[in-house]
């Protein structure tokens, strides 16, 4: 088989994965009832909320796109946003707890503008570091919210083992973070002690060289270290902000320690290896807004809307995945 034939066949089997998981996930889709939904709103309404998640897209990709600038200034802006947007497209339709689509960002650096596998992968190792240092610490904010409002009282449930976790993984990136600035990489520390895994092999080799380039972004750049941060915290609030205006527009009247504790329940079903959190997202909304005498038809709405809402933009990033991952610049 010649090049322009291997080329074309592994375009085909791109595009064939991706219409099968665009046509399994609209098949499993309530596509009636978020058309009824979304009836219910006036149009103004959808404009803003789709417009608020493409500022959180701009805002998350501004962060990467902060620390890929750190050694490569040849990389512009833009073309990374429709990167950034196709990741969230194969995460939400795929199994998994919300990633998955990484290795688009790596292959995108690596075949638009030449950067090695290496670098590549320590600019969204930095990325998603720096995205998990505020989405944790949102989670804290939001069991916050559960404790001040009873819901967990309420039910009944032991929480003292997930506690623990949870309490792991809110410090962990900043943790990460401190280290990685002097010159520890805990990555690379824990997969040397592992008995199973042979020191010298290649996976090793290249996770230890991405993580120092890590670590080299922390120490040369702090500056925009801070501004990426920044990023971070500007796309958290957009999160909160995003699902007290669905909450508004549907008469759904939340108090902001009920509005968090909502919106933590969403997030934390999209953690659950499910495509979108299927099942798991209306669950979830049906059993807080139901603590706060909210009906089930009311809560179902909402997950309607934000269903409407994610795949569209998933569907786009879909698109987007099929028809420019193998552009170069």
């Amino acid at each position: 088989m010649n090049k322009i034939s291997r080329k074309w066949l592994i375009r085909t089997l791109v595009f064939a994965i991706l219409a099968l998981l665009l046509w399994w996930a609209f098949r499993k889709a309530p596509l009636a009832e978020i058309w009824a939904a979304i009836l219910q709103l006036r149009w103004w309404q959808i404009v803003i909320i789709l417009v608020l998640n493409l500022i959180f897209y701009i805002v998350a990709t501004l962060r990467w796109w902060i620390i890929v600038q750190a050694e490569n200034k040849q990389v512009p802006y833009f073309p990374l946003l429709g990167v950034r947007v196709s990741v969230f497209g194969v995460s939400y339709f795929t199994l998994g707890p919300q990633v998955g689509g990484e290795p688009l960002q790596i292959l995108a650096l690596q075949r638009r503008y030449g950067l090695t596998y290496t670098h590549a992968t320590a600019t969204v190792l930095m990325d998603k570091l720096l995205e998990f240092l505020v989405d944790f610490f949102m989670l804290a904010i939001g069991l916050t919210a559960f404790l001040r409002v009873g819901v967990l009282a309420e039910s009944g449930l032991q929480f003292s083992g997930d506690l623990l976790l949870l309490a792991f993984l809110i410090f962990w990136p900043p943790i990460h973070l401190t280290l990685l600035y002097n010159q520890h990489y805990p990555l690379s520390g824990l997969v040397r002690r592992l008995p199973f895994i042979r020191k010298k092999s290649k996976p090793v080799r290249f996770l230890r060289a991405a993580e120092r380039l890590a670590g080299r972004f922390c120490q040369r750049h702090p500056r925009r270290l801070l501004a990426a941060i920044g990023c971070s915290i500007l796309a958290g609030a957009g999160m909160l902000l995003d699902y007290a205006l669905m909450t508004t527009f549907l008469n759904i009247p939340l108090p902001f320690w009920h509005m968090t504790a909502g919106w933590m329940m969403g997030w934390v079903s999209l953690v659950m290896p499910l495509p979108g959190g299927l099942g798991a997202l209306e669950a979830s909304q049906v059993f807080t807004l139901g603590k706060f005498g909210f009906t089930a038809a009311a809560a179902l709405s909402l997950t309607l809307f934000m269903r409407g809402r994610d795949m569209l933009i998933g569907g786009v990033g879909l698109l987007l995945a099929g028809t420019g991952w193998h552009r170069r610049a």
